[in-house]
């Protein structure tokens, strides 16, 4: 069994569409992912992988009427006791904890402002911590009106710091940033959301990729504190970000 990653280092992402052959076909061809099936108990589940290792689900969304949205998952030690403190701290929990067969165990939350995010206790599968590797994911962040509520909620339910960083708050594992809490005031007509940014080697090749498979652009590569990003929807609506990265990690 692999080690288990650090409490608080975002961990997995994953996908809930409502029509997992078109999101598997779109994500297959932008990123380079294939394809592996995922624990049974989950329904329509299957892992992305990249040169055979794991980098990210895509399961069917249960419920009538689910957005279509990435989750970022966060490593926990004890996945019971993160639930708990989700309640204990004003967040929500939809989902779990549950056992993913060996995998792990998980849980699906919501936190104070309304983000959903996930909780993984890993086991046989620890997890992919985000890197420069084009394909996989490589920085999450959260969009809230709510920055210091919930950088107060994810300080206590993870048990990390948050401090600032790159014109945002940060999430801190072991001294160095693992993912940002941004205040957002304007997220016209959305809820509160974790978005996941995947590595790539040219921000603005991969948007026009993404126009021929099916997807949009929803805002043009722009320059942020951590490289060239652009944010993109798939053809079933699911958004995204794509951030350009050079050999190093993020």
């Amino acid at each position: 069994m692999e080690l288990r990653l650090a409490q608080g280092t975002p961990c997995w992402v994953s996908l809930l569409t409502d029509d997992l052959p078109g999101a598997r076909a779109f994500y297959g061809e932008l990123l380079g992912w294939t394809y592996a099936p995922g624990p049974g108990q989950l329904g329509a589940y299957v892992r992305a992988e990249l040169d055979g290792a794991p980098v990210a689900g895509l399961g069917v969304a249960s419920a009538t009427g689910f957005p279509v949205q990435w989750t970022t998952y966060f490593a926990v030690d004890d996945a019971d006791r993160a639930a708990g403190l989700v309640r204990e701290c004003g967040g929500t929990v939809a989902v779990g904890p549950l056992q993913a067969e060996r995998a792990g165990r998980m849980t699906i939350a919501s936190d104070v402002s309304g983000a959903v995010f996930g909780l993984w206790q890993g086991e046989e599968h620890p997890g992919r911590e985000a890197s420069s590797a084009p394909g996989g994911p490589a920085w999450s962040e959260l969009l809230t009106p709510d920055a210091d509520g919930s950088a107060a909620f994810y300080a206590a339910v993870l048990d990390r710091p948050v401090r600032p960083d790159a014109g945002e708050s940060a999430l801190i594992v072991h001294g160095r940033p693992v993912a940002g809490i941004r205040h957002h005031a304007d997220l016209r007509g959305h809820p509160p959301r974790w978005r996941t940014h995947f590595a790539v080697r040219d921000a603005a090749l991969t948007a026009r990729q993404a126009v021929d498979l099916g997807g949009r652009v929803l805002v043009e590569p722009h320059h942020t504190a951590r490289g060239l990003a652009a944010r993109l929807a798939d053809p079933q609506g699911g958004h995204f970000s794509v951030l350009e990265v050079g050999a190093g990690p993020v």
